[in-house]
């Protein structure tokens, strides 16, 4: 098992969480963050310093703020299926990719993004509420405390 990793190939590679937000936010600004990451704290009272320290605490919101900055402002492609398993801080890039130019970014791209996150959601919801809904009708036929024995020890109760 090689325990040597080059990340020399991340862009991410020696840069402090608020020099990496003051870069993206000096680009874009607290409002498109707020539209694209959904993270409140580009909302309600945003600076670079409150965000950092709650991004700092919250391990899926600074990875999330970090993914952007690896695909949306640094522009790199999409990272393969096996360095996606990976938090964006050690992934590898391959060395014939580069970081590009910032993606241009809009509060209306932003609003259709939205949309379409809220779609996903309310798809998984309704498979969700199959899967349960049948998993339901399977325990009733073999589940005595759905069967209205709420108790299997009762009847040895005194």
């Amino acid at each position: 098992m090689n325990v040597d990793i080059n990340y020399k190939n991340n862009p991410l590679h020696g840069v402090s969480l608020k020099k990496l937000l003051t870069e993206i936010v000096d680009h874009y600004g607290f409002e498109i963050l707020f539209a694209y990451l959904n993270i409140n704290c580009f909302n309600n009272n945003p600076s670079i310093d409150s965000s950092v320290k709650f991004l700092k605490k919250t391990d899926w919101a600074r990875e999330k703020v970090e993914a952007f900055y690896l695909y949306q402002f640094k522009s790199l492609p999409r990272a393969s299926a096996e360095q996606f398993e990976l938090p964006p801080r050690d992934r590898i890039v391959p060395p014939d990719q580069i970081p590009g130019q910032p993606a241009v970014l809009s509060m209306e791209d932003a609003e259709r993004l939205r949309e379409k996150r809220a779609k996903k959601a309310a798809l998984h919801d309704q498979d969700a509420g199959r899967r349960s809904a049948s998993a339901k009708r399977t325990a009733n036929y073999s589940s005595p405390s759905l069967n209205g024995d709420s108790d299997p020890w009762a009847k040895w109760r005194k």
